[in-house]
């Protein structure tokens, strides 16, 4: 399975994103934002990062980049695509997620280690998780306040599209603790927290076992590989 995960003017996570994508098994392959190709790939990933330094809002400028013609035409014919961070800023101003995110309630950066509940194991990127399972994946944005109209909320809630909800304290303030939303069909995830950075023994989050053993961001690629081999 091809993956692609695209760069941005001001990704940084990119290059980690396409380790936890070699690491669950798939073939990473490199997309540039200014192109009109994506290279004949099964999947995509928008990576983490200050795109276009978070210009006139987080995600807006990126959501008009060139390559984002053909990320919106596949989203919408059915391919997995995955917005971490910047990149669920981008969905959410490309309109293939629902709901803004604004900055932190603090009015800070915040960067932690943070504990999810998984809301929904039926989407593309989560099919490897159960439903209600706790998982730990770092956090850092400064604009991650999850927002969306009251109807909005309703549907995302009864429709089954909050995928992830904050557990302890709201890092953020965002409406309902979400942390993460999918769209109607299951193939868009958008999510605040970096599951890239929790992929391998000795760099992820500190766990009861060990220090830095936290893996449970693999998940996420090891679910949408999966999730292709059955279907094909």
């Amino acid at each position: 399975m091809r993956i692609g995960v695209v760069t941005f003017p001001g990704s940084l996570d990119d290059r980690d994103a396409q380790r936890a994508v070699r690491l669950a098994g798939a073939e990473p392959v490199a997309l540039w934002h200014g192109d009109h190709d994506l290279h004949g790939v099964d999947a995509l990933v928008l990576p983490g990062g200050f795109s276009y330094g978070d210009y006139l809002r987080c995600g807006a400028i990126a959501s008009l980049s060139p390559i984002m013609t053909e990320v919106i035409d596949a989203a919408k014919k059915g391919m997995p695509v995955l917005g971490i961070c910047n990149g669920f800023q981008m969905l959410a101003e490309a309109r293939l997620l629902d709901g803004g995110l604004i900055r932190n309630e603090a009015g800070r950066f915040i960067c932690k280690d943070q504990q999810l509940r998984v809301e929904s194991a039926s989407t593309d990127w989560t099919s490897g998780f159960e439903q209600g399972q706790e998982i730990t994946i770092p956090l850092k944005n400064g604009e991650g306040g999850f927002i969306a109209s009251a109807e909005t909320l309703e549907r995302l809630e009864g429709e089954g599209q909050v995928v992830f909800r904050y557990l302890g304290p709201n890092p953020n303030g965002s409406l309902n603790e979400i942390a993460g939303i999918s769209n109607a069909r299951g193939n868009v995830v958008g999510l605040m927290p970096h599951p890239e950075h929790a992929v391998e023994p000795g760099f992820g989050p500190d766990t009861a076992t060990a220090m830095r053993s936290g893996t449970d961001g693999l998940t996420f690629f090891t679910s949408v590989i999966e999730r292709a081999l059955v279907g094909a």
